[in-house]
């Protein structure tokens, strides 16, 4: 069903306080902060919020990287922003679907463009693609989380984990990989032949290789890397 009278529309979509905690779903697309303290949020992913909130832009995840290479490849780099206080904040990312994940014990490796939040006891570490042909191809930043906390990652509809397995790789495009795990160090592999098949009319196919024990995590969609952000 499609058409509501205006009352029942704010009532089918009212936001409801669930007592999940921190990170909570209000939908699939839509994360509520209930902030108190500190947290990191991907720059433009605001769309509301209530309270007593402040908001610092970061380029935290600017590390490491030259400035020439930086305004290269990106323009502006990735940022995240950092939020401060008291208060509730909506959050999402193109529609694109969220989940929440709890890291303490273990550690996970996420596509920079695919984090959307993250608790500020979760412990990051920005790690680039080696090669220039790959960054371009699969985004500037992979973001090793780890500690204690919660993260909440991003995916264009509904993602599927692979599990890998020492001596049957498995390999991705990077621009559709999401996620894998944090004990995984990816080979960039590269193969003409299969740039026909995957929509690319000139240059190198550019694909991740993933080998040992672990997983890792894909979209049905490439997202683009040099896509802007809007807003703040």
């Amino acid at each position: 069903m499609g058409r509501y009278s205006v009352q029942e529309f704010v009532q089918k979509t009212a936001q409801q306080d669930k007592g999940e905690g921190v990170f909570e779903l209000e939908s699939e697309r839509i994360l509520e902060l209930n902030l108190n303290g500190m947290a990191w949020i991907k720059k433009g992913s605001m769309v509301a919020y209530r309270g007593n909130v402040k908001f610092t832009r970061e380029a935290v995840l600017q590390q490491g990287l030259g400035a020439a290479l930086k305004k290269a490849v990106t323009g502006e780099g990735a940022q995240l922003t950092k939020a401060e206080g008291q208060g509730k904040v909506y959050l999402a990312d193109a529609g694109k679907k969220i989940f929440i994940l709890d890291v303490s014990g273990t550690s996970m490796f996420v596509n920079g463009s695919d984090l959307l939040a993250m608790q500020d006891t979760v412990q990051y570490q920005v790690k680039m693609m080696k090669r220039v042909t790959a960054i371009v191809a699969g985004g500037l930043f992979n973001v090793l989380v780890q500690g204690n906390g919660l993260v909440a990652i991003t995916s264009h509809y509904e993602p599927i984990t692979l599990t890998v397995e020492p001596g049957n790789p498995v390999f991705t495009d990077p621009n559709a990989t999401i996620a894998w795990s944090g004990n995984l160090m990816p080979e960039m592999k590269t193969d003409v032949s299969l740039k026909t098949f995957l929509g690319r009319g000139s240059g190198e196919s550019v694909q991740m290789k993933f080998d040992g024990h672990g997983f890792v995590v894909v979209q049905p969609f490439e997202e683009l890397p040099l896509q802007a952000t809007a807003g703040g």
